[in-house]
């Protein structure tokens, strides 16, 4: 068994090696992640119950709707640009850190404000999104997660998320022992995401990296903006999908509401790191790949798209069958009505995987102007059935949408 292993691993070129083992650490972190996240976070969604986690949901949602802007869609084409062009690193890094900065301060002023004149008799919620809108400037450090992703270098940014991740969930029950004030949780989220930003400068400084080295520039923010504009626009509109479900539920039936349509959504996207760990150890060599000619180019991105449907109904199909199981084993009687849901958002994960390995080809091939009309159309029509569903089915007519546009747009 051991020599059929070692004669295996020998048949790996050293580049399919690293790619392996980039993916193997993604999914290391995801893994760990997974199950102690899911310990506490269900512990978490019973001490609050439905109200107070649909807020916190709420607000989340709502920090999620701009987080686009404060990422500056530089996401993807950092990893691109890194992989292509690493002696360039610093000029790259340095502008990006600017962008993200500034952008994710806009962000936080412009949230804040617009939550605290709509909700001028509750102070709790711009105070929850206030504090939750923070995290999105702490996170603009996370540049250097992309340098370590473009040299397949994952592990870093593993350390460093992990750690943050394990001290912050025992931050998190030791809140529900004290029986703290949902305010605290949201606190806790913003301090993980500070722990895991200060842990990669850490990490990015023994690898003998310099922060101070970086070398902002205008004219390759100028190239950065130029590039990513439309995916900011793209993935404004991409998050409308995923959260403006939560907002509207809200607004148009109550805190219960979003905390049970929540609760469905939290155990439907559970399995999402997976096609997000294979797509971002993989990225960088896909896009190499098109030196070789468009053949081997268009087989290896045919081969993404194959393995994402794979793991998409490999995970879609057995849940919808024990929706009502696993709702009642993991949330209680607290949370009666969203197996219905569940059973409905789980299929949109096929098209979210599908769509995650169709970036990659949109960004290297620069049609992320494409990519924002598309979606544009579909927010829109996903927001208008809300209008037209939510009022007469509340949480369980939302989920159709997301699935029902992503079979015929190609989002």
């Amino acid at each position: 068994m051991h020599n059929k292993f070692s004669s295996f691993r020998e048949k790996l070129t050293p580049n399919v090696r690293k790619v392996i083992a980039n993916a193997l650490w993604l999914f290391t972190e995801k893994v760990w992640q997974l199950g102690l996240g899911l310990v506490v976070g269900l512990w978490v969604a019973r001490y609050l119950g439905p109200e107070q986690f649909g807020l916190l949901n709420y607000a989340m949602a709502v920090m999620g709707v701009v987080s686009p802007i404060a990422k500056m869609g530089l996401d993807n084409i950092l990893i691109r640009d890194l992989a292509r062009d690493p002696e360039a690193k610093e000029e790259t890094l340095g502008s990006a850190f600017i962008l993200k900065f500034f952008s994710s301060i806009g962000a936080f002023c412009l949230t804040v404000s617009f939550v605290s004149l709509t909700n001028r008799t509750d102070y709790l919620i711009p105070l929850l999104v206030g504090i939750l809108c923070l995290g999105l400037v702490l996170q603009s450090i996370d540049v250097i997660d992309f340098w370590f992703q473009s040299q397949t270098q994952a592990k870093f940014s593993v350390w460093a998320r992990n750690f943050a991740y394990i001290v912050m969930s025992g931050v998190r029950l030791l809140l529900i022992f004290l029986q703290a004030p949902l305010v605290m949780f949201a606190t806790a989220m913003t301090v993980e995401i500070g722990l895991a930003s200060l842990g990669m400068m850490i990490l990015y400084r023994q690898q003998g990296h310099g922060l101070f080295n970086w070398k902002p520039q205008l004219a390759r923010m100028k190239t950065l903006v130029s590039d990513s504009w439309p995916l900011i626009l793209a993935g404004i509109v991409i998050i409308l999908y995923m959260r403006i479900d939560q907002i509207m539920l809200k607004e148009m039936v109550g805190d219960r509401s979003v905390g049970i349509y929540s609760a469905a959504v939290k155990i439907s996207e559970l399995w999402y790191f997976v096609p997000a760990a294979v797509i971002n150890s993989v990225y960088p060599s896909v896009i190499r790949s098109k030196a070789n000619g468009e053949d081997f180019y268009y087989n290896r991105i045919q081969k993404l798209f194959d393995l994402m449907s794979l793991l998409a109904y490999g995970v879609a199909i057995p849940v919808t069958f024990l929706a009502p199981f696993l709702v009642q084993l993991l949330y209680g009687q607290k949370y009666l009505g969203a197996e219905n849901i569940l059973v409905i958002h789980i299929w949109a994960g096929v098209f979210v995987s599908l769509g995650l390995a169709r970036e990659i080809w949109i960004t290297n091939e620069g049609l992320m102007r494409f990519a924002a009309v598309t979606t544009a159309i579909g927010a829109a029509i996903n927001i208008c059935l809300n209008f037209l569903w939510i009022p007469q089915y509340g949480g369980v007519g939302q989920p159709w949408q997301p699935s029902l546009l992503r079979c015929f747009l190609p989002i």
